[in-house]
């Protein structure tokens, strides 16, 4: 009998030992995005790039892993992660106490908010200008719910991607758009026409989401982000995709 529980034991060590083999040698870290959301993620000839993207690369490296990348539309990155279709969602997400009943997220890499923009020359000049007009916002998005909340009056435009927003208020279908700070900065030094309202409507931060049943990945992405602050790779990055002429 002792000896048969021996034996047991030793294979159930041998398994256990194999599976973490198993989980070392798995360097692929898969990891959803939106990649319609500059200067976040986006796609340039034919690549995804972006601040979120070489954000993620280099913590991959940090980690000794490589990114798979992951295409979904943004009302679907917590649910897929959830359903544990991939490792991490990075994609200008906010980190609210809303989302953190069902994923973890890491330390904050980067601190944004909800802004208003309009076209040059339109009427609207405060946030409480925008009462009774017409507001284009993303689907899934934290604009939607707030503006619900306390912009009650506001007529919200509902779109599936970041870019039709600002396609409608070019086109005069739409007086304002609510979407996040980094991306309106971007839409102006890269097209103009349009201005960002001084009042800004909140001031948030961004996380990676992770599910809560790997806590140990989250551990090791926020050893990568602090050996990134510590050795000047943030701030290369933080530098090259948000200026301080912005």
């Amino acid at each position: 009998m002792n000896f048969r529980r021996l034996v047991l034991k030793t294979s159930l060590i041998a398994l256990a030992c194999g599976a973490g083999a198993a989980f070392a040698q798995n360097n692929v870290l898969r990891v959803a995005t939106d990649a319609t959301f500059p200067p976040m993620e986006f796609v340039e000839n034919g690549k995804k790039t972006g601040f979120d993207v070489e954000l993620v690369e280099a913590v991959a490296a940090k980690m000794g892993k490589k990114v798979e990348w992951v295409d979904i539309d943004f009302k679907g990155l917590v649910p897929g992660l959830i359903a544990k279709r991939y490792d991490m969602a990075v994609s200008a997400i906010y980190i609210t106490d809303e989302r953190k009943k069902v994923v973890d997220f890491t330390q904050p890499y980067y601190a944004g908010g909800l802004v208003a923009m309009v076209k040059e020359g339109s009427p609207i000049t405060k946030l409480s200008d925008l009462d009774g007009k017409k507001v284009s916002v993303q689907v899934g998005t934290k604009s939607v719910g707030y503006l619900t909340e306390h912009f009650p009056k506001v007529q919200r435009v509902e779109v599936e991607k970041n870019q039709e927003m600002f396609n409608l208020v070019d086109i005069g279908r739409a007086d304002a758009a609510v979407t996040g700070k980094p991306a309106a900065f971007q839409y102006n030094r890269t097209r103009g026409g349009m201005k960002v309202l001084a009042e800004q409507i909140t001031t948030e931060e961004y996380g990676m989401a992770i599910r809560k049943d790997t806590p140990e990945l989250t551990t090791a992405v926020n050893k990568a982000l602090e050996q990134l602050k510590a050795d000047g790779g943030y701030k290369a990055i933080v530098d090259k995709w948000f200026p301080s002429s912005k």
